[in-house]
């Protein structure tokens, strides 16, 4: 298909879609236009309505300023409120259909500030003007339905290219975060970037430090949540952004062997992510979720970041035997702690970043499974240790086999499947996502008559590990063996 076809198609797309708009969103452009105010859709939904995409946020932009636009939402709903005053946003509901309504404005960065300034505009040709990029900056005013484009963002959005409205070094400067947007797109969009926006990314990364980390944080969550992920992060680490933002992938690009004595780290790195996107329940692998520790629906940010960051470790604790072999002990502790502190340092919420360093962790866990097998106790463990996390880690595991010897990952695949299967036969047989001591706490005292303290945890350390040894015990065997291991505590046997 020409450029031009796929224009002529995104006009046609875009028209069913605008065409359809709820009656609600008609209604609330009549009070404003009653008003004498303006009323547009802009930015995402447009891009989106173009692209044949539904439309899931009203984003709408108005010459009202704030406080005149909360009174005009009031007449259209008996909900109203202020999402982000400072910043001339006003959120109101009608049922299931939620807007939000911004004045006109421009944004920029004082020098020294983490947060953008923000002055209100007079026209909607000059608020698209200072937005991103080009097929963010297209409009429909309300409720005529006319299109505003005044940087050509159909053009480029038909062309799949990223561009910006004003030279990209300006807008970047505007605001640093673009330089994030503009790989989440690529991410999101399988766009390209046009040479300025490049240029621009490299000679001002460095701008993202004046940045939140939060701010940060929730673009990258968002490309990696996307659907060509791999796509924005090679951008990042192609434009020297990841160096910022982040360093330790920075760091795989940094450790390829020239002289060809171990894997490309950080290609394998993003293979595995590719890997991980597709063993997402409904992803392309074909690999039924009972085969990989259960249900897993995707996007997962959780998987996907833990699946980049998995062998950060690598790097430090590269070592070049002798012999000529290469090794990277211990890297899976490095680099769950590696993964702890930048996630930390991101802001990323707590679960997430105490989930990704635990699935980092335990990413090596089942190495040798293929060639040696394991005992149950040792699959008891297995699942113990992942507890929640198992649908994550069997798929991280299986993600990370990416040898181009075809016999190895059979090997390894099918010693993959023998997991899953034996997991799945325990869990019938043992209630393995429940693995507790046969004896309870409240058993243990009564039975050897304690208090609650240090002994009676210990006692029940111990039972436990009979149960993961053994399987579950009867009652009467339960407390045959604590009274046994009691009775040996105390004379010291």
């Amino acid at each position: 298909m020409t450029e031009t076809d796929r224009r002529t198609h995104m006009l046609l797309a875009g028209h069913r879609t605008l065409s359809s708009l709820p009656s609600a969103i008609d209604e609330l452009a009549s009070i404003f236009a009653d008003a004498g105010q303006e009323l547009a859709l802009v930015g995402g939904p447009v891009r989106d309505a173009f692209l044949g995409l539904p439309i899931r946020d009203f984003d709408l932009a108005t010459s009202a300023r704030p406080e005149e636009t909360a009174r005009l939402l009031g007449k259209w709903s008996k909900n109203v409120w202020d999402v982000g005053k400072e910043f001339g946003t006003i959120g109101a509901a009608r049922g299931s259909l939620v807007v939000e309504v911004t004045t006109y404005r421009t944004d920029e960065y004082e020098i020294g500030s983490r947060k953008p300034l923000v002055e209100y505009g007079d026209t909607l040709e000059g608020d698209l003007t200072r937005r991103d990029f080009t097929v963010n900056a297209m409009a429909v005013r309300l409720p005529e339905r006319e299109l505003v484009d005044p940087c050509g963002g159909l053009d480029d959005l038909a062309a799949g290219v990223l561009r910006t409205p004003v030279t990209a070094a300006q807008s970047f400067d505007d605001d640093p975060l673009r330089i994030m947007r503009a790989a989440r797109f690529a991410a999101q969009l399988s766009f390209d970037v046009t040479p300025d926006v490049m240029a621009a990314m490299e000679d001002m990364a460095g701008r993202l430090e004046i940045v939140s980390a939060e701010r940060v944080w929730a673009e990258l969550a968002r490309l990696l949540c996307s659907g060509a992920p791999r796509r924005g992060i090679e951008l990042l680490a192609y434009a020297g952004v990841a160096r910022i933002v982040l360093p330790e992938v920075a760091d795989l690009v940094d450790a390829a062997d020239g002289e060809g004595r171990h894997k490309d780290i950080y290609g394998h790195s993003l293979q595995v992510l590719d890997q991980a996107i597709a063993l997402e329940s409904g992803g392309a692998s074909g690999v039924p979720d009972g085969m990989l520790g259960g249900e897993l629906p995707g996007p997962d940010l959780v998987l996907r970041m833990a699946a980049l960051l998995h062998d950060i470790g690598k790097p430090a604790t590269r070592r070049f035997e002798p012999d000529g072999t290469v090794t990277f002990r211990g890297h899976d502790i490095v680099g769950a702690r590696m993964a702890k502190r930048r996630l930390k340092a991101l802001k990323a919420d707590r679960r997430t970043t105490k989930d990704v360093a635990r699935l980092v962790e335990l990413h090596l866990r089942a190495f040798g499974f293929a060639e040696a097998g394991w005992t149950d106790s040792a699959v008891r463990r297995f699942v113990r240790d992942a507890g929640e996390l198992l649908p994550r880690l069997m798929r991280l595991i299986r993600a990370d086999v990416t040898s181009g010897n075809r016999r190895k990952v059979a090997r390894l695949n099918a010693g993959n499947d023998e997991l899953a299967r034996r997991i799945a036969e325990l869990a019938e047989r043992e209630a393995l996502d429940a693995i507790r001591p046969d004896l309870s706490g409240d058993d243990i005292m009564e039975i050897l008559g304690l208090s609650p303290g240090r002994v009676v945890g210990e006692a029940r350390a111990y039972m436990l590990e009979l149960r993961l040894e053994e399987g579950p015990l009867s009652r009467e065997e339960a407390v045959e063996r604590l009274l046994a291991w009691w009775d040996g505590r105390i004379t010291g046997a």
